[in-house]
Parts: structure tokens; C-alpha cells; sequence
């Protein structure tokens, strides 16, 4: 059988919901719509490496863009990211359409339109005021810090490659306008 020579990136947290901040997913497993998508029009995943799980484990708390806008988060993206780029960099050098990469709006890690960002920081039982806190939360237009490091070393690599996220909160919507930007 002939290979499809089509290739997606997906953000870690689409093929294993178990990744996610506990009680963030609103799926058990994997969000099995796009990956029947995916099947249906003969695409290779790629699966990204979750850098959240990758500094902070499983037992981690929700967080925002700005505590994870550090050097030594950066740095880790970049370590985890290396061997997927350079593979999806062999992809493309032979022959392979590497159709885009899929991230999840509103992760303060894996944003594509959208993130999280607040004033969280310190130690939460000494937040005399918590609501204060959890109030300055709020939903922006820009890229999670994770995204920001792929883009730039795929810039640097001079791999141009299309960004597509998934809204969990609008999932139809989110994989129409997948559909539409990825499989022209």
C-alpha cells in the first residue's frame, strides 16, 4: 500500500486528554472527532511533547502564560521540541506535505489564537484575598509559550508550517475551520 505523505502535528493533550490540568478535559481519552478526521483523509500524526507534563508532571496546578513566560520554561520547550522538528524537517526534505500543527486555544502553553493570563504567583494559602487573584484571570489574543518556541525554531529551520487550534468550548466550529484551512 502507498503511504499518504501527509503529516499533522498535534498539541500533546488531543491524543491523550489525560495529560490535561485535572478537570480541565472535557474528553476521556483523546478528542476522537479529528483523529477520524485525520484517518479519513489518510494524514500521519505526529504527537508534540507536552511540556507542562514535562516540567510540572501530572499533579500540577492550573496555570497562566506568565508563569510559564520564563527562561528556563522556554528552555525545556526548546529541548523537548528539538528531535520533532528535526524529524518533521526529514518529513518535508523528502518529499512529505507536513499539513500544519494543531494546538488548543486558551493553554497558557499550547495557544495558537488564544491564552490565559492573570496574576497568579506565590504561595496560594497566604492569598488573603484569593478572588482577587483568580479575578484577574483573563482570556487574551496571543499564542501560548510553548507555540511561541515551535514557531521560532521552525523560523529558524526556515520551515513554514500552519497553526490551527482547537477551542474546546466551540469543537464543531474549531474543526470546521481545521478542515477548511488544512484539507483545500
Amino acid at each position: 500500500m502507498e503511504r499518504g505523505r501527509k503529516i499533522i502535528l498535534l498539541c500533546h493533550c488531543i491524543l491523550n486528554c489525560n495529560s490535561k490540568v485535572e478537570g480541565l478535559s472535557t474528553f476521556k481519552s483523546m478528542i476522537k472527532n479529528l483523529v477520524d478526521i485525520l484517518h479519513s483523509e489518510d494524514v500521519g500524526v505526529i504527537q508534540l511533547p507536552c511540556p507542562e507534563m514535562h516540567v510540572y508532571g501530572i499533579k500540577r496546578w492550573g496555570h497562566v502564560k506568565d508563569q510559564f513566560d520564563t527562561p528556563f520554561f522556554r528552555e525545556q520547550c526548546r529541548i523537548i521540541l528539538e528531535p520533532t522538528v528535526n524529524q518533521v524537517k526529514n518529513y518535508m526534505d523528502n518529499g512529505y506535505d507536513v499539513l500544519g500543527v494543531v494546538g488548543i486555544d486558551g493553554s497558557p502553553s499550547c495557544g495558537v489564537n488564544l491564552t490565559y493570563r492573570g496574576n497568579f504567583g506565590g504561595e496560594f494559602s497566604c492569598i488573603e484575598n484569593y478572588k482577587e487573584c483568580i479575578d484577574t484571570l483573563k482570556m487574551v489574543n496571543e499564542e501560548g509559550v510553548f507555540i511561541e518556541e515551535l514557531k521560532s525554531i521552525l523560523n529558524e529551520k526556515g520551515l513554514d508550517i500552519p497553526f490551527v487550534a482547537l477551542l474546546e468550548d466551540d469543537m464543531v466550529r474549531s474543526i470546521e475551520d481545521i478542515k477548511n484551512k488544512l484539507f483545500k
